[in-house]
C-alpha cells in the first residue's frame, strides 16, 4: 500500500507542478473523438493521500480506503447508428486488477424522444449520490456513509443467532459468520457507490420529470455480474425539477440478498429468494448563485433466516441521512461540508436489546481549487465516531488531485 500511495503522490505532484509552472501548456480538456465522432474516449484520474484509517471508517467493498486511493477510469462510447450505441468503462484502483465498471448497449427507439433502454452492466438506478460518484462530482474526498461504510452483513455468510451477529458490531471491514462461507471478508454498505449492477434498464424523461426502472441480478448493496440466488432485483427512481435549481428525487429497490448457498445452509432447500433487501431513498438538491445544498436519506431492510436462539426475529433495518453544502468563494475556489449519520435497529441477544451494528457519525469539511477547468485540488478534514468496534473514533486529514477529460 505504501508504494502505491507513493506512486500516486508522485503522479499528483507531477500533475500539479505541470499545471502551475509558468507558461505551461494546458492539459487536454476534451474527450478524444475518433472515426468521425463515432468513437469517443474519456478519462478520469484521481489520487488521494491520508494517514492510515486504523478504524476502517473509509474502507470500501473493493478493500481500499476512499481517502488513500489512486483511481484511473477510461470510458468509451461507440455509436453504431442513430439507435444503437455501446458504452463501457474500465477502472483501476491502487494499480491493481482492472475492473469492467460498466459495459452496456444503449438502444434509443425514437431519436426525437428522451427514451432509452440499456442492457448489460448498467448505471445505478437507485439514489442521488450513486449517479455522481466520480471524484470531480464529489465536493469532498470522503463518501456518504450510506454509499461506502461497510456493515457486518454479507450475502454469502449468515449469523447462527443474534449473539453471533452482535459480535460483529463495528467490524464490517472483516466480518465472519458460521453459516455459508466462513472465511472472514468485508460486509456490504446500504448502497454501494463502487460497483454497477447487471441487467436491463429503461429511462425516460418528459418535461420536468425523469424516471428510471431496472431489473438486475444483484441488490443495491451487492451488485453482481452473475446471479447467486436465481431471482432478480427491481429498482426505480423518479426525479422532478419543479423550479430552476431544485431537484427532488425518490428511489426504491427490492430483491433477494442472501445467496442460495448460504440460504440452504441456514434453512435448507425451497427458500431461494426469500431473504431480501428492500431500500427506499429520498433526496433533494438546490443550487443558486454561489451555493449548492444537497440532502439524502436512505432506509434499508434485510430479511435473514432465524436459525437458533436467541433468534433474529425480525428484519434488520438501517437508516442513513446526510446533508452537504458547497459555497464558491470566487471563481475556481470553494468550501464544502457534510454531516452524516448511520443508525441501526435493535436485536435481542442474550444480554438484551442492542443495535445490530454500531451507529456511526461523520463530519467532513474541506474545499477545492481549480488549477484549470479540468484539474482540481481538494483538501478535507474528517471526524468519525462509532458506538462499537475496536476503534471508536478517528480524525483524518486528506488531500486529492483530480484530472478528467
Amino acid at each position: 500500500m505504501r508504494s502505491v500511495l507513493r506512486r500516486a503522490a508522485l503522479i499528483a505532484a507531477a500533475a500539479l507542478g505541470g499545471a502551475v509552472s509558468a507558461g505551461a501548456q494546458a492539459l487536454p480538456s476534451e474527450p478524444v473523438a475518433l472515426a468521425g465522432g463515432k468513437v469517443t474516449l474519456g478519462g478520469d484520474i484521481s489520487a488521494s493521500i491520508a494517514p492510515d484509517d486504523t478504524g476502517f471508517f473509509n474502507y470500501t467493498d473493493y478493500e481500499h480506503s476512499a481517502l488513500r486511493l489512486f483511481r484511473a477510469d477510461l470510458t468509451a462510447s461507440i455509436t453504431l447508428n442513430r439507435h444503437f450505441a455501446v458504452l463501457g468503462e474500465i477502472r483501476d484502483e491502487n494499480i491493481d486488477t482492472l475492473h469492467a465498471y460498466a459495459l452496456y448497449l444503449r438502444i434509443r427507439p425514437w431519436v426525437d424522444h428522451a427514451v432509452d433502454i440499456q442492457a448489460g452492466r448498467v448505471p445505478p438506478t437507485f439514489g442521488a449520490f450513486a449517479r455522481r460518484v466520480y471524484a470531480a462530482d464529489n465536493p469532498l474526498i470522503g463518501y456518504p456513509l450510506a454509499y461506502q461504510y461497510l456493515t457486518s452483513l454479507r450475502p454469502d455468510a449468515l449469523p447462527w443467532n443474534a449473539d453471533e451477529l452482535l459480535r460483529m458490531r463495528g467490524r464490517g471491514w472483516l466480518s465472519s459468520f458460521s453459516i455459508g462461507d466462513s472465511t472472514p471478508a468485508n460486509g456490504v454498505p446500504l448502497v454501494t457507490a463502487f460497483r454497477w449492477d447487471t441487467g436491463v434498464q429503461l429511462h425516460a424523461a418528459a418535461g420536468i420529470v425523469d424516471a428510471t426502472m431496472a431489473v438486475t441480478l444483484g441488490t443495491v448493496s451487492n451488485p453482481r455480474v452473475t446471479d447467486d440466488n436465481s431471482a432478480p432485483q427491481a429498482a426505480g427512481r423518479v426525479s422532478a425539477r419543479p423550479v430552476t435549481g431544485l431537484v427532488l428525487g425518490l428511489s426504491a429497490a427490492r430483491g433477494p440478498f442472501v445467496s442460495s448457498t448460504a440460504s440452504r445452509g441456514a434453512v435448507g432447500d425451497g427458500h431461494d429468494g426469500s431473504f431480501t433487501q428492500t431500500a427506499w431513498g429520498a433526496d433533494v438538491e438546490y443550487s443558486r448563485d454561489y451555493y449548492l445544498v444537497r440532502a439524502e436519506t436512505i432506509w434499508s431492510e434485510w430479511k435473514l433466516p432465524g436459525v437458533a436462539a436467541p433468534v433474529i426475529t425480525g428484519p434488520l433495518r438501517a437508516l442513513a441521512t446526510y446533508v452537504e453544502g458547497r459555497y464558491k468563494i470566487r471563481p475556481g475556489l470553494y468550501v464544502a461540508g457534510r454531516a452524516d449519520h448511520l443508525g441501526f435497529s435493535d436485536v435481542i441477544g442474550t444480554s438484551g436489546p442492542q443495535s445490530w451494528d454500531a451507529p456511526v457519525t461523520r463530519i467532513e469539511i474541506g474545499g477545492g481549487y481549480s488549477l484549470q477547468r479540468n484539474l482540481l485540488l481538494k483538501v478535507s478534514g474528517q471526524h468519525n465516531t462509532r458506538d462499537g468496534g475496536r476503534i471508536k473514533s478517528a480524525t483524518l486529514a486528506s488531500a486529492q488531485i483530480v484530472y478528467w477529460f
